[in-house]
């Protein structure tokens, strides 16, 4: 799904993404949606603060491969610079996005997409029993 790459589309693409795992047996205050929301949260603010190219949109896409136990987030835009880990200072106020998408995620990269930009993709692990469709 596409979103304006404003604050009030990063805001629209976390509520939907919660909403997705809802539906998918994740309920809003499980352990799975709420890591996976907030790897989502991570990903879209870097779109619309750092990968954000004045009228082009940001993609978000969640896939969910039950046998695997695993969601899979991508978030694409069209700006050509690649996300870097860093470790900011203690004085700095942002700069820990990615540091938490790193401790969150089973897994996560970016990749080159089709045309301008980049996909940075995130793969979480989902929680079985209570938390999910098993229970």
């Amino acid at each position: 799904m596409s979103f304006t790459s404003t604050p009030r589309g990063a805001r629209l693409a976390r509520k939907l993404a919660s909403h997705r795992l809802d539906t998918w047996g994740y309920p809003y205050e499980s352990d799975t949606n709420t890591t996976v929301t907030l790897i989502v949260a991570e990903l879209v603010s870097n779109a619309v603060t750092h990968g954000r190219v004045p009228g082009r949109d940001f993609a978000l896409s969640l896939s969910h491969d039950e046998g695997r136990g695993v969601v899979r987030i991508e978030v694409t835009d069209t700006h050509p610079v690649l996300p870097t880990r860093r470790t900011p200072g203690t004085d700095e106020d942002g700069g820990r996005g990615l540091l938490l998408v790193d401790a969150l995620a089973t897994d996560w990269g970016v990749h080159d997409r089709l045309g301008p930009g980049k996909t940075v993709w995130a793969e979480c692990t989902t929680t079985l029993g209570s938390d999910g469709p098993h229970a």
